[in-house]
């Protein structure tokens, strides 16, 4: 679906080496590598981790505007996610496990003086239904993989 409305993200990646890609988004880089122990060079978080930097950063960001549309004072938040995976569809080695994380565990610490805790219970719960980076966790979406040569 394509309205006026609509934001369109781009983000361009090119290989260095196996493990390391090196991204840019507008006038923002990024380097997502593995670590030695997985044959990269540790130049950079793994694409996991982004997945969880990005949910986090997301979470951040809705959970303000909430915030301020509910008229609830945040002066911060700390956010830490922890996610379990199991490598083996990765590595090749099963394909009885899905590849993506089995669990995704966020726990924010809100700076809210004066909310009680039905408020924040529910601010906590228009943040998670309101941020983009949640919706595309939890919901399929559509995604097209196309080839070129070089």
């Amino acid at each position: 679906m394509n309205n006026q409305n609509t934001i369109q993200v781009r983000v361009h990646g090119e290989s260095q080496n196996a493990t390391r890609l090196n991204l840019t988004s507008g006038k923002f880089k990024l380097v997502i590598d593995e670590p030695e122990s997985m044959g990269g060079t540790d130049a950079g978080p793994t694409p996991v981790q982004v997945l969880l930097m990005a949910l986090a950063g997301c979470l951040n960001v809705t959970g303000h505007v909430v915030a301020q549309q509910r008229g609830m004072e945040l002066q911060g938040m700390k956010i830490t996610l922890e996610g379990r995976l199991d490598p083996s569809a990765f590595m090749g080695h099963s394909s009885e496990v899905r590849a993506g994380f089995q669990y995704i565990t966020v726990t924010i610490t809100a700076d809210a003086p004066g909310a009680t805790e039905e408020e924040l219970q529910a601010w906590v719960a228009e943040t998670e239904s309101r941020c983009p980076v949640t919706d595309n966790i939890y919901a399929e979406t559509d995604i097209t993989i196309k080839v070129n040569r070089a």
